[in-house]
């Protein structure tokens, strides 16, 4: 297997550091509050989902919007084949967005058509330790520059053809291959020089499918039985055992309405359980030992038996209102979370509620029996000190999904990264 350029697969002691943390890795989840962001006038994001209007539309929380796009909440690169959309803020609206709800102007935008460049990650060989600072500082380069054309794309692609050719798609090839060129001769000075980048630097406008999955099985969240499932079991539906509740009857808390709220009880039913050789699972393949502050970097997440085609925007309502599908093959339906927090003492476990220096959520259409891989940018760390990235799969509401035997290991991983 190709390893990622900025990072190798840690060994030894190395490999030790790696964190089994489920617990810690939901309460990062739960800290990102569901507020809005805002959003450049260039940021298009196709088939929005609106939601309950809030009584004004607000700023953003820290880390809930896009690092290499002001205010975007979504972004998408073009990965083995495939787009790749990453939800910044786990689907929040920005203002643009909550004020066209309010004003009933809301609604799919189609014909949504996005910049498409071929991933250069793949192509590169083992980059040499003493390369890879500068090759870290090129790639984020290549994603800042695809950013950019994509807000002109969205402002100023409707004056046609030859606009889009000459004035987007030609200035990007060109910066593309000068950074192209500076990757090149900085590998080359310490190992084995790549071939081949300067093919990589045209790129192309394509349409954007990114309909969350489309309306298949879309609307069985909540029509599962509503925690009735187990009516028809023998003893009740609880096997002879003391069950203290399995609904909201006679819970003191409020009803949860699908935004991030706690002391809520929340009465959608779990939904459908896979086989134990269909159970999601994933691994962070690829990542760096140490970084150093703000230093751009990559981590490479394989998934198995996860269909990444299912993403309720929890910053619009869609959390924990889904219940758990599996697809035709029995897999399940659904998309990852890479989040990286700051530990300020490797001796306890941390307070849950501070929001992570880097979260997104992935959902690209991608996934299946066969594991595959998706690169996620981390455009750097504010603080030095340990960070623990973690990544982690959700079904369609966003929780991890359930396993046919307890003794399964859930789809998670997490590393620790030393930050200088």
């Amino acid at each position: 297997m190709r390893r990622s350029p900025r990072s190798r697969r840690p060994s030894g002691n190395a490999r030790t550091k790696r964190l089994l943390a489920v617990g810690a890795t939901l309460a990062v989840f739960g800290g990102v509050v569901a507020v809005t962001q805002i959003s450049s006038a260039g940021d298009r994001r196709p088939n929005k989902q609106t939601r309950p209007v809030s009584a004004e539309c607000v700023a953003p929380s820290p880390g809930a919007t896009a690092p290499t796009a002001r205010g975007a909440t979504t972004t998408r690169t073009f990965q083995n084949g495939r787009w790749v959309t990453n939800h910044w803020g786990d689907g929040q609206q920005t203002v643009e967005e909550c004020q066209e709800t309010r004003n009933g102007t809301g609604g799919a935008t189609t014909g949504a058509v996005a910049v498409a460049c071929p991933d250069v990650v793949s192509r590169l060989p083992q980059v040499p330790d003493r390369a890879r600072a500068e090759v870290d500082r090129n790639l984020a380069q290549l994603q800042t520059q695809i950013t950019e054309a994509d807000q002109r794309l969205a402002a100023e692609g409707n004056k046609g053809e030859a606009f889009i050719n000459n004035t987007i798609l030609g200035p990007l090839a060109s910066k593309r291959r000068a950074t192209l060129d500076r990757i090149t001769i900085a590998i080359d000075r310490f190992g084995p020089r790549p071939r081949g980048l300067a093919d990589l630097a045209t790129c192309q406008v394509q349409p954007v499918n990114n309909n969350n999955g489309g309306n298949t099985g879309g609307n069985n969240g909540g029509n599962n039985g509503g925690g009735n499932n187990g009516g028809n079991n023998p003893n009740n539906g609880n096997n002879g055992l003391e069950v203290l509740a399995n609904n909201c009857e006679n819970s003191q808390l409020q009803p949860h309405d699908g935004f991030q709220n706690g002391n809520r009880c929340i009465s959608t039913a779990f939904g459908e359980v896979g086989a134990a050789a269909n159970n999601p699972s994933l691994l962070i393949t690829e990542f760096p030992q140490q970084v150093n502050q703000n230093q751009g970097f990559t981590l490479r997440v394989s998934t198995r038996n996860l269909v990444r085609d299912r993403f309720l925007p929890a910053g619009q309502g869609g959390y924990y209102l889904e219940s758990s599908l599996l697809n035709g093959e029995g897999l399940t339906r659904g998309h990852f979370h890479t989040a990286c927090r700051m530990l300020n003492n490797t001796n306890e476990a941390p307070a849950p509620e501070p929001v992570p220096a880097f979260f997104v959520a992935t959902e690209d259409g991608g996934g299946g029996r066969q594991p595959d891989s998706v690169v996620i940018q981390v455009p750097g760390l504010p603080q030095s000190g340990t960070a623990q990235c973690a990544v982690w799969a959700g079904d369609g509401s966003h929780r991890i999904p359930m396993a046919e035997r307890a003794n399964q290991t859930p789809a998670f991983d997490a590393v620790r990264i030393q930050v200088n």
